[in-house]
């Protein structure tokens, strides 16, 4: 039987609607779409767990080989209708058991939920990369990050970090700025898989997140101006349409573990792989 997965939306509608104006498709969308692309034949559905408060029951999300969380600009740690909506959901994940994997804001959601705490990450953006991701000796030995070198970097985007973990987590590695760069949350029936950064996204989705993001860039001192963060997509889109480009890669500072889409998308292909296994 193919693998029955649901991905599940943190972005509120307006919120989609914006993605889909300046990078093509809506985070979930984009992450289904990669789904398909390292699984052929998969039953992927799509929900928000940030638009209602219940838009699945238990036993519907129990009916899931696996779920996944797509990132979004949520911000777990201040108190509104989307944290509460996303922290609701993920509860009923663990306690249906389904084995479930998140990315950013979905590895936020999940810690949150499981007693956890999220603020905002002590040097500001971590933006287009994380850089210098180290393992874990634990880390080392999980297999999500199975065929990883011990210290790499993946494509990320955010501003908020998790500040103290949840009980029954393990953490899998991190780097200087982010204390928890990678975990497992074993938690009620459940056991979820995050990372922090995005190995569902291409690098084009990268250059259009810096485009978007440009004005806080510069604010940041990330860039001197926004023809800098200009100048950076362009370079990135270039290599996204031709991974080949060495040059590109040496002058970004990137290796085959971002420039690959095998590599890039290592730990989504490692969590479709235990889920298939569990049947």
């Amino acid at each position: 039987m193919p693998l029955r997965l649901l991905v599940v939306a943190t972005e509120t509608a307006e919120q989609c609607e914006a993605r889909r104006k300046y990078a093509g498709s809506a985070s979930h969308e984009s992450y289904a779409e990669t789904l398909r692309a390292l699984h052929d034949g998969a039953e992927i559905q799509t929900v928000s767990c940030v638009d209602q408060v219940d838009p699945l029951t238990g036993d519907e999300v129990g009916r899931f080989d696996g779920i996944f969380f797509a990132g979004s600009p949520i911000q777990m740690h201040k108190e509104s209708f989307e944290s509460r909506a996303a922290t609701r959901f993920m509860q009923k994940v663990f306690d249906a058991g389904t084995p479930s994997f998140g990315s950013c804001a979905g590895l936020q959601i999940a810690a949150v939920a499981a007693g956890g705490k999220t603020g905002p990450r002590s040097n500001g953006m971590e933006a287009a990369f994380a850089r210098d991701i180290v393992m874990t000796s634990e880390g080392q030995k999980h297999p999500m990050l199975a065929g990883r070198p011990a210290v790499f970097d993946a494509p990320a985007m955010h501003s908020s970090v998790i500040k103290t973990l949840p009980t029954g987590s393990t953490l899998l590695a991190s780097n200087r700025h982010t204390p928890v760069e990678a975990l497992e949350i074993r938690h009620g029936n459940g056991v979820f898989w995050g990372v922090q950064y995005h190995p569902e996204i291409t690098l084009g989705e990268i250059a259009a997140s810096l485009r978007r993001q440009s004005e806080d860039l510069v604010k940041e001192g990330l860039a001197s101006d926004q023809a800098a963060v200009e100048a950076h997509a362009q370079k990135l889109e270039e290599l996204d349409r031709n991974p080949k480009r060495s040059d590109l890669a040496w002058q970004l500072g990137l290796d085959p573990e971002t420039t690959d889409a095998d590599r890039r998308t290592l730990e989504l292909r490692n969590f479709l792989a235990f889920i298939s296994q569990r049947g």
